[in-house]
């Protein structure tokens, strides 16, 4: 899986999400990330298509939305995911957000899907350190991704180092704060030592934590801008000052206090 991708929630479906993946994949970007929630896989699949570049060689991954877990609604829903894709398979797919009553089932379908090769890889996202024990109770497969919320301002130490114990690879999603990075000082300040946008440094700040990355734009100039982060790098002191940064401040949903339905 790539370490840097294209985030597309809240991309519209049509020309919006065709552009947005069409200047990603111009810019050299080979891993889109959606989900059965963002009612975008079609135009993500469109631009893929357009683009001329070999399925093989972009990374898609889509996610299980809440309403569909469960054994039989799963591989449903992953079917349903494929033709809107107009793909044969999907390179990972992720279970949306943990449902306890449906966990086990779902990831019992999920770890199906994987042996049948209509997902080469399998994970979850928002998951917490308790709820990946719960599922490992009976899992024949250990999720091979975490994805959740990871930005200057939210940090959860506990869950990547969880995740890193157990070979599980993080992935990063909202992080550079819906533009918020460039409001705190000191991203502000080593943006400018730099001279890149706050977005930047806080990207590449992630991938030197080792962490995979899936920044949202719909814009192709911000995408550009959000891909050229691989001729610099932050120093050990700048690395440090990043990480003091942790608030524990959440701008989406806690994975334990949420709406299954939102």
């Amino acid at each position: 899986m790539p370490m840097l991708g294209l985030g597309t929630y809240k991309t519209a479906e049509g020309e919006e999400v065709v552009g947005a993946v069409s200047a990603a994949l111009a810019a050299g970007v080979r891993s889109i990330d959606t989900a059965s929630l963002y009612g975008n896989e079609d135009g993500l699949g469109r631009g893929v298509r357009e683009s001329g570049i070999p399925r093989e060689d972009v990374f898609i991954t889509t996610k299980l939305w809440n309403k569909d877990q469960g054994y039989s609604t799963t591989r449903t829903a992953l079917e349903r995911s494929l033709e809107n894709l107009s793909s044969d398979y999907v390179d990972l797919y992720l279970i949306h957000w943990p449902i306890a009553e449906t966990m086990r089932e779902t990831w019992r379908a999920m770890e199906d899907l994987l042996e049948e090769g209509l997902a080469r890889a399998i994970g979850v996202s928002n998951f917490l350190p308790h709820h990946l024990e719960d599922l490992s109770v009976d899992a024949r497969v250990r999720p091979m991704v975490d994805q959740f919320e990871f930005h200057p301002r939210l940090q959860q130490p506990e869950v990547v180092e969880y995740c890193r114990q157990r070979e599980i690879v993080v992935e990063a999603w909202r992080p550079i704060m819906r533009g918020q990075v460039g409001e705190i000082d000191e991203v502000a300040k080593i943006a400018a030592a730099h001279d890149r946008s706050a977005a930047q440094v806080t990207i590449r700040w992630i991938l030197q934590r080792g962490i995979a990355v899936i920044p949202k734009s719909s814009r192709p100039e911000r995408i550009r801008e959000n891909f050229d982060v691989f001729d610099f790098e932050l120093s050990s002191e700048e690395m440090t000052v990043m990480d003091s940064l942790d608030r524990g401040e959440r701008l989406g949903h806690d994975p334990d206090n949420f709406s299954f339905s939102f």
